[in-house]
């Protein structure tokens, strides 16, 4: 039987590929408050600008690739039971071939009904004020806002609790409720950090080892070692 080998990955994996990370030094998000673009009272003061912000970022990914560390943890779907569980809102994990992802934070190729969390669409093109769901409901991007419940965290917590080691790639661990995903797993895992600017992770019972490269130079080291 196949031990399970669960990711925990950010946005330091796909800033590889050219993604910008979740946010510049200065707080700001592609010149942008976080809060006006990635929160529900951002969306209700001016819907049309969270519409085109993240209209450009799904532009912007259809024009990028996975990187090399995408394609790694893929391969180790041939010696693992590999689960991943990501923050980012990009494809990249699915398009290098991996083919058990978890998106904490929504997908950027999807929208959903304001009306119904539930009834959501595949979308690639740009999504504009005044397109609906069959029953009237304006589209929104199928994105966690902050402020708002992370549905699929139970699911990943449930998928920690089983892991029998754990990679975290490219994340700061520093967003909950994610950066407590970590405080799930068997104490007796070992879990390997990679991250060129490691945070400092206090209390964790585990064997950890922190591996200060990028995504893909970590990955290299790590696969060669699993």
């Amino acid at each position: 039987m196949k031990k399970k080998l669960v990711i925990l990955s950010g946005a330091g994996i796909s800033a590889e590929s050219g993604i910008k990370t979740f946010r510049d030094s200065d707080g700001l998000w592609e010149g942008h408050d976080i809060m006006e673009v990635a929160s529900p009272i951002g969306w209700a003061k001016n819907p049309e600008l969270v519409l085109d912000f993240y209209n450009k970022r799904r532009a912007q990914l259809l024009e990028v690739y996975p990187n090399q560390a995408h394609h790694l943890l893929a391969e180790l779907e041939n010696e693992f039971e590999v689960s991943i569980i990501t923050q980012n809102v990009d494809d990249l994990h699915e398009r290098s071939g991996s083919n058990h992802v978890l998106h904490l934070h929504g997908e950027l190729l999807k929208v959903r009904s304001i009306a119904d969390e539930n009834h959501i669409l595949d979308w690639k093109t740009d999504l504009n004020w005044g397109d609906l769901d069959k029953k009237g409901h304006q589209l929104r991007p199928h994105i966690v806002w902050f402020g708002e419940d992370v549905p699929e965290i139970e699911n990943a917590i449930t998928i920690v609790e089983q892991a029998d080691i754990i990679i975290v790639i490219g994340t700061s661990m520093q967003v909950y409720p994610a950066a407590g995903l970590i405080n799930y797993a068997n104490q007796n895992i070992p879990i390997y950090y990679i991250d060129p600017k490691p945070a400092t992770i206090y209390d964790l019972p585990n064997p950890l080892q922190i591996i200060p490269m990028t995504a893909s130079e970590g990955m290299l080291f790590v696969k060669s070692r699993l």
